[in-house]
């Protein structure tokens, strides 16, 4: 047993989310528990097929998080994991207005459903480091016990700050439930399909010219691990999970084998946009602020705590770079315009310092 856990898995657990890649794997692991009985799935539209096959063992119901209420006294389900959360507005139809509305009303519901569920003694929300912002006022090093110093600029970062608020109230109406919350880094490994390993598998990287902020990654395998034991174990409250160490931007560019365009902040979104035409992914506000400042977190609770420690940010980054070697073709015509992106981002450069002369 680690630090801070207590026997006694619990008999019913419920997974939010699980038509994706995260809940998916969440679900089976924990399918997968001799200690746990029943793992039901939730999500409103059936898994998608790169996931289904995982979700054998996992008892599927589809259904939104509004109508959870009945679900979880009718079973009498002992935890419920919350992996319900758009990240970016492009991945929710609807834009930005559909993305609040899942994250922010729907882990309201959700909460509103648990405190009315009798026999409910576990909650683990998924959260994100993005819960700190990031801004030129940052500290070095955020601990759990930090304030963002400015509201975060991107939707999925203030959506965070809303969850986490909520939470905490549900702590107070329900002390009784062990309620653990994960700020989660940008997660990376040899199966991650994110933004961020979307963004490092271009051929050609966008960054800001005079910045090279340091970054943390969390192993996608790690992350499981740890939604695993706060399940299975009691561990209450809230903590960064994050490997160890940092990597500069243009230090895991180079890991990556891949070519930095520096750009003037005004020009990135110029870049980000030509990059999702190229397909390599979907880029919003909270990730340009992470490419321009950067965020480290202390991870010292957590392995406290757990007795746990995710590989580091190097050797997580590592994995992702070995098992993407030589994935990304790059066309003429992706190569033609990356070209062109490299260009303009030069002729932006002069055209600041035609006018500053």
């Amino acid at each position: 047993m680690t630090p801070g856990g207590t026997p006694g898995a619990p008999g019913v657990v419920v997974v939010t989310g699980i038509n994706r890649y995260l809940g998916a794997h969440v679900a089976a692991r924990l399918a997968a528990d001799s200690r746990i009985e029943r793992v039901i799935g939730v999500d409103p539209s059936a898994p998608n097929p790169e996931v289904a096959g995982l979700l054998d063992g996992v008892e599927r119901i589809r259904l939104d998080l509004g109508s959870l209420g009945g679900l979880l006294a009718d079973l009498d389900v002992d935890a419920v994991v919350h992996l319900a959360l758009v990240t970016a507005p492009d991945a929710q139809q609807g834009g930005r207005s559909a993305m609040k509305e899942q994250n922010v009303i729907g882990t309201m519901q959700l909460l509103a459903a648990c405190q009315r569920a009798p026999r409910l003694r576990k909650l683990v929300v998924r959260s994100s480091t993005a819960a700190y912002g990031a801004s030129f006022r940052d500290p070095a090093v955020f601990t759990e016990e930090t304030e963002p110093r400015e509201v975060p600029r991107g939707g999925f970062g203030r959506d965070i700050l809303d969850i986490e608020g909520y939470v905490r109230g549900f702590r107070r109406r329900r002390p009784d439930v062990t309620a653990t919350v994960l700020r989660f880094a940008p997660f990376i490994g040899s199966t991650a399909d994110t933004t961020l390993t979307r963004y490092f598998s271009q051929p050609f990287v966008p960054t800001v010219f005079g910045r090279d902020p340091r970054l943390q990654f969390v192993h996608f395998d790690d992350a499981l691990e740890v939604l695993h034991r706060s399940v299975a174990e009691e561990h209450p409250g809230t903590f960064n999970v994050a490997g160890p160490g940092v990597l500069s931007l243009s230090q895991a560019i180079r890991r990556a084998g891949r070519v930095g365009v520096p750009v003037f902040e005004p020009g990135l979104s110029g870049a980000i946009a030509l990059a999702r035409s190229l397909g390599f992914g979907r880029y919003g506000l909270d990730q340009v602020d992470l490419f321009v400042h950067g965020r480290v977190v202390d991870t010292s609770a957590l392995e406290r705590e757990y007795g746990f420690a995710p590989r580091s940010t190097a050797a997580a980054f590592d994995d992702f770079i070995r098992a993407h070697q030589g994935g990304v073709v790059v066309t003429r015509e992706q190569l033609a315009a990356a070209e062109r992106a490299v260009l303009d981002g030069i002729r932006q450069v002069r055209a600041v310092a035609r006018e500053r002369s």
